[in-house]
């Protein structure tokens, strides 16, 4: 990752970051205090300049520092790597006090100039005032706002075009609190891959997975699919994208769970739409969707080896929906040759990462350049327009708003002792229902069962999902007395 150095790092921080002639950190500063129409010749000239000259010193010094980084973290040792981050933390600290220490001057000069009451009312303090110290907060800050208050022109005019993270525009676009959950579940899925893959939240996970579909798929593509999947995903494939006056995207289904059943099928849809995948006027792709463990039974699919058999053979992205597996049971972005990745990994926050059932949310999860360009640039032979946040995020209007973020953020935080207690709770309750002859149960807990196999070998330590059917159909009752059983359950089930 090249990191801008010296007095390109420097320049960042100019109000003229874009046409600035400058060719030194003072005359930065000059150039900054005239763009403001300050005398630099002024006793408060001076010691702006003299405060200025210092900020831009210290971006280029960051940025050494970030480059150093970066090209060392993997070489120290522990003590070393702890040292760093709390020398950084304090850091952190003290740039906060600096910005809270001009928040005295800036709030008198803010004060000298509030004529109208109606506007003090109106519009209260100036936020940067008192949004400060919530840099100090032990949780994500709540951002409950629409809009946000701006830098510069030229800022501003990066901001629009991607080229300035910091400076948020819209909260449909970016807002803190969900760019910190963003970062969360990167952190949880990807590990030590996480500076590779970037993630976008929405306002459910059928959101996130329309938005996904949307941008990966083009009019008349062909999408192998798992068979069981969730029944929202399967009405929006058969009802939406297979229509032909929608996408007219070509639907194959794959039965079964194995790399080599996977294989077979792969190669017959192919063979099927050898002729489409071969016309280089329409560029038709095959891409592959995948629910692992999938609904209803649980079972899990050979994941490692279905994305090398996608990758291996051509541009087939793999889409993954990890919801019921949960990056507690299954870490498939840190598998260490990424040709055994998924190319995209999906969730619905509202089930077991949320935990609380009070918000419906998604996310999706691909390698940055697939999720964000800049405008105008491309990368790894993408154009920006193709990209998520652009042709998809950014016009679709399905952003996740920060107190749902902040919800999912908190259940977050029991996310493991939950997922350990429910797959400790279906190892018991499966085995316990398969003792008796008369339930059928459709459970990789159960050590015979023909998916158990595949659960050792694909899920963080073998542990189970904790979704799993059964049937009594070996009971031989009626459905009017199956029914009353039913509809008799104590509330715990």
């Amino acid at each position: 990752m090249s990191i801008p150095q010296g007095l390109d790092a420097a320049k960042i921080l100019s109000p003229k970051r874009n046409t600035t002639t400058a060719t030194s950190v003072d005359e930065l500063a000059s150039e900054q205090l005239s763009h403001y129409g300050i005398d630099e010749q002024s006793d408060y000239g001076q010691a702006l300049k003299d405060t200025v000259v210092n900020l831009y010193q210290a971006q280029s010094d960051m940025s050494r520092m970030w480059q150093i980084t970066n090209d060392t973290i993997s070489n120290l040792d522990k003590k070393d790597r702890i040292a760093y981050f709390n020398a950084k933390r304090f850091l952190s600290f003290q740039l906060a006090k600096i910005l809270d220490e001009l928040q005295n001057p800036f709030r008198k000069t803010a004060q000298s100039l509030e004529d109208s009451v109606t506007t003090q009312m109106a519009k209260g303090s100036y936020p940067l005032f008192d949004n400060i110290t919530a840099i100090f907060s032990a949780t994500p800050v709540i951002a409950r706002t629409a809009t946000y208050i701006f830098a510069c022109t030229e800022w501003v005019d990066d901001a629009f075009q991607g080229k300035e993270m910091t400076h948020q525009i819209y909260s449909r676009l970016l807002n803190p609190t969900s760019i910190s959950l963003a970062n969360a579940i990167v952190d949880l899925e990807a590990g030590p891959y996480t500076a590779d893959y970037m993630a976008w939240n929405f306002n459910s996970g059928m959101a996130a997975i329309d938005s996904l579909l949307a941008n990966v798929m083009n009019y008349g593509d062909v999408l192998l699919v798992s068979r069981n999947i969730y029944g929202g995903v399967h009405q929006l494939l058969v009802d939406h994208y297979a229509r032909k006056d929608k996408m007219n995207i070509k639907i194959e289904w794959f039965d079964g769970y194995t790399a080599e059943e996977f294989e077979v099928r792969f190669q017959q849809v192919k063979e099927k739409y050898q002729d489409r995948l071969n016309d280089e006027d329409k560029s038709y792709k095959l891409h592959v969707y995948i629910e692992s463990p999938c609904n209803p039974h649980g079972y899990v699919l050979d994941l490692p080896e279905i994305c090398k058999i996608a990758h291996q053979s051509g541009e087939h992205l793999v889409m993954l929906d990890s919801t019921l597996a949960t990056p507690v049971l299954n870490k498939p972005l840190q598998r260490q040759d990424k040709i055994e990745r998924p190319d995209y990994v999906m969730h619905s926050y509202t089930k077991d990462i949320s935990g609380t059932g009070a918000v419906t949310s998604g996310v999706v999860i691909g390698e940055g350049y697939r999720m964000f360009i800049p405008k105008g640039s491309t990368s790894n032979g993408l154009s920006w327009s193709k990209c998520m946040f652009w042709d998809v995020y950014y016009i679709k209007g399905a952003f996740l708003d920060s107190d749902k973020a902040y919800d999912v953020l908190t259940g977050m935080k029991t996310l493991e002792q939950r997922m350990l207690a429910k797959t400790i709770n279906t190892m018991v309750f499966a085995n316990f229902l398969n003792s008796h002859e008369d339930f059928n149960v459709n459970s990789h807990a159960v050590a015979d069962n023909k998916n158990s196999q595949l659960r050792e070998k694909c899920l963080i330590n073998g542990m189970p999902s904790s979704l799993f059917t059964i049937d009594m159909e070996n009971a031989g009752i009626s459905r009017d007395t199956f029914s009353r059983f039913f509809d008799g359950l104590e509330p715990g089930f």
